[in-house]
């Protein structure tokens, strides 16, 4: 297997050179719209015709994966080969949705059978829960799970939570409330143990190392309220961590859920990071049909011809805007409240892994890697920051998502037509918009368009649809890293702050800088 930087293939000179006046305005039609997709799994389609893509920059889009073998590679990662160089790890996330590749043995342990076994282990441990065989410290039954954890330990579950909320409970598959506490700031832990009924909390702290600073505050802030009130911390609290944490098998906690070093944080959700959670909050089979959602798109995700593979087609219309258009940004925009966190979860999950400026062996490249990603669910965006989108001086291409059924199937019609329908016009209008633009004497008035996006489109979000959706985001910036010739697993940049914050709190500065800035944000030691 070959790793080469992006610049010395062939196709690079070949992409660079390739005509770049098509003109989306004009070319956009119903034949287009009808022919540009590609089916997803759990019945999602994704289209590209509002992409400024040619037929001859599909080409070349299809010999790039040829010549970078992304399939290839993609395989070599589900068979469980090193592909963290930096941390000579494995990459196993897919692993815990379902088999792609070959066993995974290490040290004569079957990776894929630890993994069914801690679903299974969380799954009864949720039943048992729901079931009162676990109560609190006076005796009362569980009704709230909240998950103590930072990064990806909250962005991916809470995004994962809030999405199915609303389907849950219009299905009557609601077990359990769930918060998160995750910023280290007391007033987050504060406003939520202010929400609840401490007597009914379940918490689960969730740290693969057990050492997280900002969760272990948590967790102790979190303790000290329940001790406070009378109650036992240790039949109140479950821990999601590595078996050779020093939170595990820990008599302080009532049960302990493990993961492993081949599962980063930002691809944990279909872990126990994310499984415990969900398991608690909507039944270990409603997050069994999130997982059949993934696995199905992982599986899709091998497909060789990009035209029938909608990650890798994704990942490389967002190559050939990031290297050849030079848009230095994307917006994920969901036509869903439910996706509310969606795209914060995709700005962590993207940007910390192909934020990257050396590659997969550490050393410097010269060509752009991953964008910034940002986005609000519409219409709200739309009364924020699409006059930016499209007037602003700069392109950014744009990634929708909708679905034709709203979740609860409580709506109200007006004027005519229900809000439901009003949502899905405001999408239609907003892909022409930018895409055609309009013409105007007054320039004030005038909008450029020529402004692409995609659409990832589907009946109703359920949580196989939201397996599938956060797989194909998870492989599309998989395929991105394989073609850029990064290191896509590993997230150096988050710990230079960490050190600098060691040496903040134990009072060793060792650079003026950094003490004259704590002096003024109030800290001392005298």
């Amino acid at each position: 297997m070959k790793y080469i930087n992006f610049d010395k293939t062939a196709v690079y000179q070949k992409l660079k050179n390739a005509a770049l006046d098509f003109d989306l305005k004009n070319k956009l039609d119903a034949k287009r719209v009808g022919e540009c997709v590609v089916p997803m799994a759990a019945g999602l389609t994704y289209s590209w015709a509002a992409k400024s893509v040619s037929d001859q920059t599909v080409k070349l889009l299809q010999e790039l994966a040829e010549k970078q073998g992304l399939i290839e590679k993609y395989k070599t990662l589900l068979n469980g080969e090193v592909m963290n160089t930096g941390e000579n790890r494995k990459v196993l996330h897919h692993l815990s949705r379902g088999q792609q590749g070959q066993p995974v043995i290490e040290n004569g342990k079957n990776i894929g059978d630890f993994y069914r076994k801690e679903l299974e282990r969380f799954g009864d441990f949720a039943n048992e829960v729901h079931q009162g065989k676990y109560k609190g410290s006076t005796g009362k039954p569980f009704t709230t799970v909240v998950q103590i954890g930072i990064g990806g330990s909250d962005l991916g579950p809470r995004a994962m939570y809030l999405a199915l909320e609303n389907w849950a409970a219009t299905e009557g598959k609601k077990r359990m409330d769930a918060k998160f506490i995750s910023n280290v700031d007391p007033d987050d832990a504060s406003a939520v143990i202010a929400q609840c009924n401490l007597e009914q909390c379940l918490f689960i702290l969730v740290s693969k190392s057990g050492t997280t600073q900002e969760t272990l505050a948590n967790e102790l802030f979190v303790k000290d309220k329940l001790v406070k009130a009378g109650l036992d911390p240790s039949k109140q609290m479950i821990a999601v961590t590595s078996e050779t944490s020093p939170l595990a098998r820990n008599s302080a906690y009532l049960n302990s859920f493990y993961i492993d070093d081949y599962i980063g944080g930002r691809y944990s959700s279909t872990s126990a990071v994310g499984g415990c959670v969900l398991s608690l909050a909507f039944g270990p089979e409603v997050f069994k049909e999130f997982l059949s959602g993934a696995a199905e798109a992982d599986k899709m995700a091998l497909e060789t011809d990009i035209l029938k593979n909608a990650a890798l087609l994704d990942a490389l219309i967002g190559v050939w805007e990031r290297n050849f258009l030079m848009y230095s940004s994307t917006a994920v925009l969901p036509y869903s409240q439910a996706l509310s966190r969606f795209p914060a979860h995709l700005q962590q999950m993207d940007m910390e892994s192909n934020g990257k400026r050396v590659n997969r062996n550490g050393e410097s490249i010269d060509y752009s890697t991953g964008p910034v990603i940002f986005g609000e669910p519409g219409t709200n965006g739309q009364h924020s920051f699409y006059q930016l989108l499209h007037q602003g001086t700069n392109v950014i291409p744009l990634q929708f998502i909708g679905f034709t059924e709203s979740q609860r199937h409580d709506d109200v019609t007006v004027d005519n037509s229900v809000s439901q329908t009003k949502l899905a016009a405001n999408l239609a209008a907003q892909i022409v918009a930018f895409a055609k633009g309009q013409n105007s004497s007054d320039k004030n008035k005038e909008f450029p368009g020529g402004r692409p996006s995609s659409l990832i489109y589907g009946k109703k979000l359920t949580p196989a649809v939201l397996g599938s959706l956060l797989a194909h985001f998870e492989n599309k910036v998989m395929f991105q890293g394989f073609v850029w010739n990064v290191n896509s697993y590993d997230q150096e940049g988050v710990q230079l702050g960490k050190i600098l914050t060691k040496k903040v709190l134990s009072g060793n500065f060792g650079d003026s800088a950094l003490e004259a800035y704590s002096k003024i944000l109030g800290i001392s030691f005298a």
